[in-house]
């Protein structure tokens, strides 16, 4: 890859997700909830992964074997995120993380959430990036590294749909009406689904990066991780979606806190033992 057509791929990614998230923004102004947003995100980001997957084949008329690994991985990931995302707000009238931004911004709500949706864009450059680097990938045959990232990003996929379906489950429950679910998943991490949604970019960057130093290019995936980790630790994941949860459950979940792991998933702390229900509220 030379410094031109990393200079096209980021274009090529930056012009996508803009118009991808003015899409959003029209899907919310449309229906006044924004739990669509995260939906169009995922399967809009899903397609430029799979476009610059698919590249190759209109470009040079064939895909490789860690290409085509790329083009399934993303659209697997894509497909079951979006889904879950898109029966989650189904049953929702808004997302509480972008509700409250939306009542403090008043009559400049439109305006205000149109930027807040081009700076996710901008944000989400590192991502599409990632998988670009890693379908660019010049060594021709796939590598026991490649088959290791395809194994965390299906562990990432797994564990993901399996933190998601014990809270749901565990919601579903009359009996834990109000509490806080610290069951399976969530009893080693207050956000499993975070956890195992940031594992998974580790896996492009496995796919992109070459040890042999042939490839220095991939090493930049790495920013794919690392930009995750940051939105979801500090921006745009846990400390909104931790602010509502403490103007809901107040003290039950500051003793969830005390005990629980934020992110990474670890024993819990001895503390008094409270059943409790957290995550994407």
């Amino acid at each position: 890859m030379s410094a031109a057509s990393f200079g096209l791929a980021v274009l090529y990614v930056a012009v996508s997700l803009s118009v991808i998230m003015a899409g959003a923004w029209l899907v919310w102004r449309e229906t006044r909830n924004s739990g669509w947003v995260d939906m169009v995100w995922t399967f809009g980001l899903g397609a430029v992964g799979a476009a610059a997957a698919f590249s190759p084949l209109l470009i040079l008329g064939d895909l490789n074997a860690r290409q085509s690994l790329i083009l399934v991985l993303v659209a697997a990931w894509a497909a079951r995120l979006g889904t879950h995302i898109a029966q989650r707000t189904a049953g929702i009238t808004d997302d509480p993380r972008y509700a409250k931004l939306l009542q403090g911004w008043g009559p400049d709500a439109p305006r205000q959430m149109f930027w807040l949706l081009q700076k996710q864009a901008l944000v989400s450059i590192p991502l599409a990036l990632a998988i670009v680097l890693a379908v660019w990938n010049p060594t021709p045959d796939l590598r026991a590294q490649d088959l290791l990232a395809a194994l965390v990003l299906l562990v990432a996929i797994g564990g993901e749909a399996l933190a998601d379906y014990q809270l749901k489950r565990f919601r579903a429950a009359p009996a834990n009406h109000g509490r806080i679910c610290d069951v399976g998943l969530w009893r080693y991490s207050r956000h499993p689904n975070y956890f195992f949604q940031w594992l998974g970019w580790i896996a492009y960057a496995l796919l992109a990066i070459d040890f042999s130093g042939a490839y220095l290019w991939g090493w930049l995936a790495l920013g794919a991780p690392a930009c995750m980790y940051w939105l979801l630790v500090y921006v745009t994941g846990i400390p909104p979606l931790e602010e509502h949860m403490l103007e809901r459950r107040g003290a039950s979940f500051r003793a969830y806190q005390a005990r629980t792991s934020a992110f990474f998933p670890a024993p819990p702390r001895r503390e008094p033992h409270h059943h409790v229900s957290t995550g994407d509220a």
